[in-house]
């Protein structure tokens, strides 16, 4: 917290405190003048160029977990480049992608998507399923996510 929402809070604190505190229930009841309250009202600068929340699409989220898997295993920002680049050419990340011509499911495109079942029975509809299946086949496979990204631009597939 920065020292500005700090004293914010403080003197909401300090107000409301005040408000509640300026008459007894016994005052009340006899009947006694009330007192005078004063609410604050506060104004907020926003900056046009702040970052808006915007709730993060599937694709994102898939990302970012692919990304901390890819963290995890100490490959380096340049092999998730790759994997980012191998997957989006064949799934642009999309968990239900189907090919209708070879029968390849999910992000990774397994043909058969069910040998991902080996990973978790969920593979059809949990993403992070997907991912983690499809980083097992580039490792075993191809070495790296750059491997296989090298393999599918030379031969269109991996």
């Amino acid at each position: 917290m920065d020292s500005k929402s700090v004293l914010r809070n403080t003197a909401a604190a300090v107000i409301a405190v005040t408000v509640a505190g300026a008459g007894s229930a016994a005052a009340w009841a006899e009947g006694a003048a009330q007192p005078a309250t004063h609410l604050g009202v506060w104004k907020m600068r926003v900056k046009l160029d702040a970052p808006r929340f915007r709730p993060a699409t599937p694709k994102l989220r898939n990302k970012a977990y692919a990304f901390r898997m890819v963290s995890r295993r100490a490959w380096s920002g340049e092999q998730f480049q790759c994997l980012n680049s191998l997957w989006t050419r064949e799934s642009n990340w999309d968990h239900r992608a189907y090919n209708e011509g070879s029968g390849a499911y999910g992000i990774p495109q397994a043909l058969p998507g069910s040998k991902m079942g080996y990973v978790a029975q969920d593979w059809r509809f949990n993403p992070q399923t997907q991912i983690r299946w499809g980083l097992r086949y580039i490792k075993g496979r191809y070495g790296s996510p750059c491997g296989a990204w090298g393999h599918f631009r030379s031969h269109n597939w991996y």
